[in-house]
């Protein structure tokens, strides 16, 4: 079993970009990139890999969700039950992330973009707090992010089916806050950073603080 306090020095070069959907964590990682020569690992990415580690019996609700049509996932359900139903929230793919960072090479830092990973799972794991920033969209920054992202109908498609998209999105909106509200609860409980995202600031702004916190350059 491996000790938190051996994976905290393992992991020390590793920064933590998390929090909620749509407040710009990719944008803010490439710019990052960018600036400070750091390897980004791209949770959304890298779930295609834990596709075949996972089991129905170690990850139930990843294996659920990868085995239903894209349309059930969001068809029929509340948001509170979309929400008790992501895998993440269970604590299944924080495992998986963590023993990808340790397969990856240390001579640089590494920047993990990941809504998934939340404030309780990363704390133990921290040498200091701000090495993790929780990014938390404000309601009408999401809103406008989300509407961009899928007004493509062939992305939309590819995440609902062809269901009705526009209950879709409002479904997908109303999880989201439910798994910001939590995530800003873990984050101070566990006293870690959370960053409001509400359009004010520009990414350069956003990343130079980020890096900052981070301890880049």
């Amino acid at each position: 079993m491996r000790r938190p306090a051996d994976l905290a020095h393992r992991l020390s070069h590793v920064r933590w970009l998390a929090g909620g959907t749509g407040s710009g964590k990719s944008t803010l990682a490439r710019a990052l990139a960018e600036q400070h020569d750091v390897l980004v690992y791209d949770g959304d990415r890298a779930e295609r890999g834990y596709v075949g580690r996972c089991t129905a019996r170690d990850q139930p609700y990843l294996w659920a969700l990868l085995n239903a049509p894209a349309a059930r996932r969001w068809t029929g359900r509340s948001a509170q039950e979309v929400y008790e139903s992501m895998p993440s929230l269970h604590g299944e793919t924080f495992g998986f992330v963590v023993d990808d960072l340790l397969a990856l090479p240390v001579d640089r830092p590494i920047l993990v973009d990941d809504f998934r990973t939340l404030p309780r799972e990363v704390a133990p794991l921290l040498t200091w707090p701000e090495q993790a920033a929780f990014l938390l969209p404000t309601p009408v920054f999401r809103d406008r992010a989300l509407r961009t992202r899928f007004a493509d109908p062939a992305r939309a498609r590819a995440n609902w089916g062809d269901g009705d998209h526009d209950e879709a999105l409002t479904l997908r909106l109303a999880r989201d806050e439910l798994w910001d509200a939590e995530i800003r609860r873990q984050a101070v409980a566990s006293g870690l950073p959370v960053v409001t995202v509400d359009g004010a600031r520009d990414v350069r702004d956003l990343a130079d603080d980020l890096a900052a916190r981070f301890r880049l350059g």
